[in-house]
């Protein structure tokens, strides 16, 4: 799940958030933002089940995925789009 958050200069914080449980293990949010590199944004386990991390995005379109610890890639299906490149968000400056 993705969820939005405006910032003053244009900028939005997206926040990742999947299930605590599925898939095990360490999850990274990886993306065309931290060049691809896993570990850089790794999901932190919530109190309430999920795990989140979020990541100051300028205006744009970005593509992600998920990368769990067993090398398993995966899609969020709450994207704004999604294809054999991965999932896609859309961030729009503040108003």
């Amino acid at each position: 799940m993705l969820r939005r958050s405006p910032l003053f200069g244009g900028k939005n914080r997206v926040t990742f958030s999947l299930p605590g449980h599925e898939p095990a293990g360490r999850v990274s949010v990886v993306g065309d933002f931290n060049a691809w590199e896993p570990g850089r944004h790794e999901m932190v386990r919530r109190r309430n089940g999920t795990r989140t991390v979020s990541v100051v995005l300028p205006p744009g379109e970005h593509r992600f995925r998920y990368l769990a610890s067993d090398g398993v890639w995966l899609d969020d299906d709450t994207a704004d789009a999604v294809d054999g490149g991965g999932s896609v968000v859309r961030v729009t400056a503040r108003r």
